[in-house]
This record gives structure tokens, C-alpha cells and sequence, in this order.
């Protein structure tokens, strides 16, 4: 017996249909996301068979590189084939390598937004985040922003990342929002009322680190136990368990190594049943 419906495509915003299991970019650019990978041409030929694989959602952000990890997915697949989706992010600053700081001032949102389209070779971006709500700026201003930018044509959906269930209600009474990118994979579960809104609400659920950094893939005990049931890694269960979570949820595992890649993408084939469902979410 297996568990209920697990479909493969979720379309964002009601309109972009995208396959269910993405890719995160953001290890292309190497060791500490800063700067170049010691390989320039691996890091581009993984992208490009992310999308041999089937991938049609790939995950950026302005601050990978910073900068340089769009221009990397432009150089590796531009011209973009048809139904790719790329998704891209703005309000975090990077002053160093370590640091992250929000920064969503309306003006520079908009100079991040003209450079991701620069950088991309796009004249409009399929979906922009706001990568972190800056405490120090009023909400309004920053989704006003963004609000603005879709009415000029420059982006066509809207999302949101690490944000609580108040903030997505509040953001909603001014802008529709299309996703949510907020932590979450097997055993890190703390925005279970956020997905569980988005799942109700249609909004596309974007968890990142839905390995935890390998973490899970080294994990003993149940998931392993079910990783062998079905001939699979622990990475693989990890990622299939996420898919049967809901409906909305589109996991984008991020890798620099084509071996990785090709695993992963095997997740979407996995079928859970009922009882292994139960026994990795007891994880959480």
C-alpha cells in the first residue's frame, strides 16, 4: 500500500509547471559560496545535466558569488530550453564570505532585481524572492517593492523565504505570493504550520537544505533501515519522504558533483508506502 497521491509536476503561481524534485545552485560556485569553484567548466556541465536529468526549477540568488552563480546557469544554459523555470532571490547583503545580512530598501531591491536580469540574460524573472524580511525596513516598503517590479513587467511571481505564518498572511494582503523557501528536510521541522498553510493555500513550498548538508545521507537506524527496504541511499529517502509530504513541497538539492546529482535525481522515482512514510516522519 502506498501512500496517498504523490504528483510529479506543481505548477507556481498556477501557471509555471515545474517537475517536483529542483536543483540549488548555490554549490556551483565552489567551497564557502564565495568566488569560483577550482573547476569553472564541472560546475557548468552539472547544471547542464541537472536539466538532461529533467530538472525544470533551478534555485539562485543574487548573493551566491556573490553575483557569480547567475552568471554561471547563464553561461552553462542559455539560450534557456523551454518550460526551465529559474528562481532567483535578492535582500541579503554579503559583506564577506561569513556574513549575511537583510537589506531590503526598495531601491535596492530594485538594483538587485536589474542585475539578476543582467546576469541571467533575462528580460523578466519566472520568480523573485525576497531572500530574508529586513526587521530594520517597514514590510510594506519591501513588498511594495516587489509589487512594483511585477507591475513593470520585471518579474512574473513573487516568493518569500524564512518566513513565519503572520509574516505570509501579512505580505498577502498586499501581493500574491506564489512560494516560500524556508528551512526544512527530515528532522528539521519547525516550519511544519507554514507548509501546512502553503499546502492549504496552494503556494508553493521550497524547502532548502532538504539533505541538511549531508547530514541525513550519513543517518542511521530507521532511515537506513528504510533506504535498504528499497535499494536506495539515505539522501534519496530523504528527498523522497519530502516529496510525499505534500503536494506543494519542491525539495532543491544542491550539489557540485555529478554522482550526487544523478542520485538525487533517483529520489523522484521512489515510492514510499504507507508504513515507511509513518516511521520516517516518527524522525521529526
Amino acid at each position: 500500500m502506498t501512500t496517498s497521491s504523490n504528483p510529479r509536476t506543481f505548477a507556481i503561481g498556477g501557471e509555471l509547471t515545474v517537475g517536483r524534485l529542483g536543483f540549488g545552485a548555490m554549490r556551483l560556485t565552489g567551497p564557502g559560496d564565495w568566488g569560483l569553484p577550482a573547476d569553472p567548466a564541472g560546475a557548468l556541465k552539472v547544471a547542464q545535466r541537472a536539466v538532461e536529468l529533467g530538472v525544470t526549477f533551478i534555485d539562485t540568488a543574487d548573493a551566491y558569488g556573490p553575483g557569480t552563480n547567475e552568471e554561471q546557469l547563464a553561461e552553462a544554459l542559455h539560450p534557456y530550453p523551454e518550460g526551465l523555470v529559474i528562481g532567483t532571490k535578492a535582500g541579503q547583503s554579503r559583506p564577506s564570505a561569513r556574513e549575511w545580512k537583510p537589506l531590503g530598501r526598495p531601491e535596492y531591491l530594485r538594483q538587485q532585481c536589474e542585475l539578476s536580469l543582467r546576469r541571467l540574460r533575462l528580460e523578466r524573472i519566472d520568480l523573485f524572492q525576497l531572500h530574508r524580511i529586513d526587521p530594520q525596513v517597514p514590510e510594506e516598503e519591501q513588498f511594495g517593492a516587489l509589487a512594483q517590479l511585477q507591475q513593470e513587467g520585471k518579474i512574473r511571481h513573487i516568493g518569500l523565504s524564512e518566513v513565519t505564518v503572520e509574516q505570509l498572511e501579512r505580505a498577502r494582503r498586499s501581493i500574491e505570493v506564489a512560494s516560500v523557501q524556508n528551512l526544512y528536510n527530515l528532522t528539521e521541522r519547525k516550519h511544519d504550520d507554514v507548509l501546512e498553510y502553503c499546502t492549504r493555500e496552494d503556494i508553493a513550498f521550497i524547502p532548502w537544505l532538504p539533505i541538511a548538508s549531508g547530514q541525513l545521507s550519513q543517518a542511521g537506524g530507521a532511515l537506513a533501515t528504510v533506504a535498504a527496504e528499497l535499494g536506495a541511499t539515505a539522501a534519496q529517502i530523504s528527498l523522497t519522504w519530502l516529496l510525499h509530504r505534500s503536494p506543494v513541497v519542491i525539495p532543491i538539492p544542491g550539489t557540485s558533483s555529478l554522482t550526487h546529482l544523478e542520485e538525487n535525481a533517483g529520489a523522484a522515482e521512489l515510492t514510499l508506502t504507507d508504513e515507511q512514510y509513518a516511521t520516517l516522519t516518527a524522525l521529526g
